[in-house]
């Protein structure tokens, strides 16, 4: 942790602070320096010139998270054009420095073993992406034009607040569940009986975080379009997380950018097996590992979808 007046424009962090990194680098025998901040070319430049490991900033590793996460060809495909457009960015006033990142966070996926591409064939690359995720694009409208009876519903919330396991203990099914970030990029979608003759379709969708790179969210818009297609949002918050207010903050901005404010929405404490007295007026508060609270639940999405 440093407080500082100002950001250094040449190193973030200042030269000396720099020189401190590197000697702790070398006492400890570390292996890659990770950064909160997201750090220009030049810095990045400066800062490895004195730093002699790979550096990664915030932005490289939550990508390389989603890198090591995305299962499906959608989800490659778009978390591909994310690693791309950040590499663009970063390409100018870079070069051949680039080289020193080979292996490691923020190197998975395109161009793993050659990270000195230049832009026109990383503009190239990006334009077949976008072709084919137009196409995943086509085809999900396609899909949803199709008539249909059943309500769409979206659980949505923070990356780890469980919304996979609600969704597998609403449906009885068997999504995959992990206690890590990001854990689904894909929507999963399952059939969610609600009560005599009623039923809906919940879709599990890729988790928030705060200040989302930007890069991400518009390489997952495709997948986010599943939002604006649902009748009913779930917002899904973590019950034993004391940092849930800021958590549900982050949702509730990007969902705002998203343009969602006006979709319906109910507020659900999860993990309250973990946790006690967290609470939201005109909440429910659930637990997906034991069950508690699921027909309450189960009753208010039946009343608002």
């Amino acid at each position: 942790m440093q407080r500082r007046d100002h950001l250094d424009p040449a190193t973030l962090v200042g030269s000396g602070k720099a020189r401190e990194i590197a000697d702790l680098v070398k006492e400890l025998d570390a292996k890659l320096v990770l950064v909160l901040n997201d750090l220009r070319p030049r810095q990045r430049k400066n800062l490895e010139k004195v730093i002699p490991v790979p550096i990664a900033d915030r932005t490289m590793l939550i990508l390389d998270v989603f890198a090591r996460h995305a299962r499906s060809r959608e989800g490659k495909l778009q978390v591909e054009l994310a690693q791309l457009r950040y590499r663009q960015s970063n390409l100018i006033g870079v070069g051949a420095d680039l080289s020193r990142l080979g292996g490691g966070i923020g190197t998975r996926g395109p161009g793993e073993t050659k990270l000195e591409v230049d832009r026109r064939r990383i503009q190239t690359r990006i334009s077949v992406l976008r072709r084919q995720l137009d196409e995943v694009r086509r085809q999900r409208t396609t899909r949803r034009s199709a008539p249909r009876h059943e309500p769409l519903v979206a659980l949505v919330g923070y990356t780890n607040v469980g919304k996979s396991s609600l969704l597998n203990a609403l449906a009885r099914s068997d999504v995959l569940v992990a206690d890590q970030p990001f854990a689904t990029l894909d929507p999963t979608v399952r059939r969610v009986y609600l009560g005599p003759d009623q039923y809906v379709r919940v879709v599990d969708t890729v988790g928030f975080i705060t200040d989302l790179p930007k890069d991400l969210v518009n390489a997952f818009r495709a997948t986010l379009e599943e939002l604006r297609e649902a009748d009913l949002l779930v917002h899904v918050l973590d019950a034993s997380n004391p940092d849930w207010p800021r958590q549900q903050a982050a949702v509730d901005a990007q969902l705002h950018d998203l343009e969602l404010d006006a979709k319906p929405r109910i507020l659900v404490f999860n993990k309250i097996d973990a946790a006690a007295g967290a609470h939201h007026d005109g909440s429910i508060s659930v637990s997906a590992f034991t069950g508690a609270g699921l027909d309450a639940l189960r009753n208010a999405i039946a009343q608002c979808a």
